[in-house]
């Protein structure tokens, strides 16, 4: 997808923890934070704001390793062993145990830590327990949100002709909707979820 976006991706040096930040707020958005107000937790869309953190998670450590993924897949096996067993996160001088922080405290510690240029997947972990998701689902939305992506840029995305908006729901809402529909364990699962974005999205 980084290729698709620009080819020379690595050289650019494109500062995907950033990236981080910004999903991060929009996932505290879709979980409510205005204590002014009632708001309702939209858990699909929160869901799908941690499939964004990942992809450019993912991102950052293929720019560590200028793009090699089988060192990026190592760095990512030893990261992941690390975080089975961390409890606890030290940062600024303070150590935040993550069994004591609810979800909108780790997405906080999430931003300030990407900010700094740290990846904790204890943390990540931790968030997508709250978001009552597993690495099998991470995997499953993850493979529909990079369908989605291209289904972006093959009809205008990068140009800015590309409608966001369709009968006044975010395309990523229909997303949700049409993986609802579909088996990811038909080998064809990557195709369907094209296809039926192909069918709604409007001429």
């Amino acid at each position: 997808m980084n290729a698709r976006v620009d080819p020379n991706w690595v050289v650019a040096k494109y500062p995907y923890l950033r990236a981080v930040v910004i999903e991060a707020a929009e996932a505290i958005e879709h979980h409510g934070w205005k204590w002014w107000k009632h708001q309702d937790k939209d858990l699909p869309q929160l869901q799908m704001e941690l499939i964004d953190v990942w992809h450019f998670i993912l991102s950052e450590l293929l720019l560590e390793n200028q793009g090699e993924q089988a060192e990026s897949l190592r760095q990512l096996r030893a990261l992941l062993d690390e975080a089975q067993h961390k409890a606890s996160i030290n940062f600024d001088n303070q150590t935040y145990r993550l069994t004591e922080l609810d979800l909108l405290g780790k997405l906080e510690l999430l931003i300030a830590l990407s900010v700094s240029r740290r990846i904790e997947l204890s943390l990540f972990a931790a968030i997508m327990a709250d978001c009552e998701m597993d690495w099998t689902e991470l995997y499953c939305q993850y493979v529909g949100k990079n369908v989605l992506n291209f289904f972006r840029q093959d009809n205008g995305y990068k140009q800015g002709t590309y409608k966001k908006l369709w009968q006044g729901r975010e395309d990523n809402e229909h997303l949700v909707e049409i993986m609802a529909k579909l088996d990811p364990a038909d080998a064809a699962f990557k195709e369907n979820i094209y296809s039926a974005l192909s069918e709604s999205y409007p001429a």
